[in-house]
């Protein structure tokens, strides 16, 4: 592993230990130039996954982008961390064990939409507006109705 400090390439692994939810392992390491510690995460990866966008635009399957936007939705909620990672685990292995080498992005939205609906309403709602591309207020009041209908349903 490079060290994110120096670039050299011989670093050690100090620790490793399992995250909280057994999905990853967590490794402290420590460049055997510069001396100094950083922390790596290491997940299973069952397939590669192409990402199938807009335009037939193709791209590898970044968990990465999938933090970032549920990150992004998410802010300032209080929703629990772990809470999050569980939902983007469970969203990746559903994608890399779909069986398809390629899935449409609508796909992974819808997926992220319904974890969110079950989390939180108004992260649920950032997020639709974004992949929904609402560009009225009207749009957000016509989704936040149905929302709120289908939580007192």
């Amino acid at each position: 592993m490079r060290c994110p400090f120096c670039a050299h390439d011989d670093t050690q692994v100090k620790d490793s230990r399992p995250t909280e939810d057994n999905a990853s392992i967590r490794r402290r390491r420590q460049c055997s130039s510069c001396g100094a510690r950083f922390t790596t995460f290491e997940r299973v990866q069952l397939r590669e996954v192409v990402v199938v966008k807009s335009g037939d635009r193709r791209e590898p399957f970044d968990r990465s982008k999938l933090e970032q936007s549920i990150a992004l939705a998410s802010r300032k909620r209080g929703i629990d961390q772990e809470r999050l990672d569980q939902l983007i685990s469970g969203i990746q292995r559903q994608v890399e064990t779909s069986g398809e080498a390629e899935v449409p992005s609508a796909h992974i939205g819808e997926l992220v939409m319904e974890g969110l609906r079950q989390i939180d309403s108004v992260a649920y709602i950032r997020f639709a507006s974004v992949y929904r591309d609402f560009s009225e207020a009207r749009d957000f009041e016509e989704f936040a109705s149905t929302v709120q209908q289908a939580a007192k349903d």
